[in-house]
């Protein structure tokens, strides 16, 4: 083997380096959680319950095997919040923050590193954008924090009510779903209100739109056009949510156990915040055990979408979803490309949205089937219910994450993981090999019947 050869298998792609980054601080943060300092009743809380903690941390799901409100201590929430900001924006942009705040040179590599992480299609003009993503997230979490700050200090006092708002504003925007108010209720105390549930929607939302997009929003006034990503985006999230409330009002308009009871008005509220956080959010405002089975399977069609490219939202990703309707949409009309305002989507997108959508159905399948075998005494609703919230790195749970055996659990974080990083890693493997066998080779086209 010569040195040429040894380097190409030596060298790590962006893709990998990504995923070994998201793997170190998981196995950092599992080492911190670890420590007696982190739980209230001063004794480890254990290796797999630590990694379990982790990871969902990291990719931004929320699920969680010990109650995070009662269980934590200051020290183990600061971790978790810190675990989800980096795991929400990605850990290059953080490492970007410090390298300029250090004064330090970032280099070629790391450019292109930065640039696969915050998806971005060209290197000019990365670190900016970066910095500008940072800004952005931070900008936003404070504004949304001292809105549920307003809420909070009255009730748990100055010191603990800034920090419930500071971490529940983290854990919105990051599309977390982690909550401090304790005993698995999430934010179910909060139905009602109209400062909760609009303040933490809004940042799920603005977290799930996409940097990309938000910054397109914001620059609107210069450009005085939309990319077409952004015009998919917002056109796909904005059926995604009506649809989603509309559907989710008529199965729990009379449901006692979730919307019974509430007035017009709250059901409404209700209603549009399990629309939104089912697509990656993980809070809930209503019992998610209670809902019928018809709205149990529609949030987990919702929290396989996810939320767009290039966020702090998990699933398949609406644009994929998108690509693939309009894709159904231009066959039945007999149109040879595909196409959208306008505009015609490379067949390469298409592709990739195929690939993706097809991974990730085989994925939750064999990850069902799995824990299937290893928890028999779950109904198949509850499980790939389960299995659907880790994949889509939501965190809506009907209950069982705790209950889950140790295998069981370990599953669970492995779906978690590739929820969050594999996508990623399978887009930029499908861009690289296309740009490096493309159209090297020709065969013959012959027919076959579908359908």
């Amino acid at each position: 083997m010569n040195s040429n050869e040894l380097k190409s298998r030596l060298y790590l792609n962006p893709a990998r380096i990504l995923v070994m980054g998201f793997a170190a601080v998981i196995l950092v943060g599992m080492s911190l959680l670890m420590l007696p300092a982190a739980s209230i009743d001063q004794t480890s809380v254990g290796f797999v319950d630590a990694l379990f903690t982790a990871t969902s941390a990291v990719c931004v799901t929320g699920l969680v095997v010990v109650d995070t409100g009662t269980h934590w201590t200051v020290f183990g929430k600061t971790v978790i919040a810190f675990l989800i900001q980096i795991g929400g924006i990605g850990f290059m942009s953080m490492a970007t923050l410090f390298a300029v705040i250090l004064g330090k040179r970032i280099s070629l590599k790391e450019r292109l590193l930065i640039q696969q992480a915050v998806g971005q299609n060209t290197l000019s003009g990365v670190v900016r954008f970066s910095l500008y993503l940072l800004a952005l997230t931070f900008g936003l979490e404070l504004v949304g924090a001292l809105l549920l700050s307003f809420r909070f200090v009255p009730e748990y006092g100055l010191a603990t009510g800034v920090g419930y708002a500071v971490f529940h504003a983290v854990s919105a925007f990051c599309n977390a779903g982690f909550d401090l108010i304790g005993d698995g209720r999430s934010l179910t105390p909060y139905v009602s209100d109209p400062l909760v549930n609009f303040t933490v929607g809004g940042l799920v939302i603005l977290g799930g739109l996409g940097f990309t997009v938000v910054l397109d929003i914001i620059n609107h006034y210069k450009t005085r056009r939309y990319a077409l990503h952004t015009r998919l985006v917002l056109m796909m999230t904005v059926i995604l949510l009506a649809g989603g409330t509309c559907l989710f009002l008529l199965l729990e308009w009379n449901n006692p156990e979730t919307m019974g009871n509430l007035h017009f008005l709250e059901k409404v509220q209700a209603g549009f915040f399990q629309s939104l956080t089912t697509r990656t959010a993980g809070f809930n405002t209503v019992d998610t055990a209670s809902l019928t089975t018809a709205s149990q399977l529609l949030t987990v069609i919702l929290m396989f979408i996810g939320g767009s490219p290039a966020s702090t939202a998990g699933g398949i990703k609406t644009v994929t979803f998108g690509v693939m309707l309009i894709m159904a949409v231009s066959v039945i009309q007999g149109k040879e490309n595909v196409e959208i305002f306008r505009r015609k989507i490379p067949f390469d997108i298409v592709n990739r949205a195929v690939t993706i959508l097809v991974i990730g159905l085989l994925m939750v399948v064999m990850v069902t089937m799995g824990l299937s075998i290893m928890e028999p005494h779950f109904s198949f609703m509850e499980i790939l219910f389960e299995v659907t919230s880790a994949f889509g790195t939501v965190g809506l749970s009907t209950g069982i994450t705790s209950m889950l055996s140790t295998p069981g659990k370990v599953l669970l974080i492995i779906t978690m993981f590739a929820g969050r990083v594999g996508t990623l890693t399978i887009a930029f493997a499908l861009a690289s090999r296309q740009s490096r066998y493309q159209n090297l080779v020709h065969y013959a086209e012959e027919r076959v019947m579908v359908g």
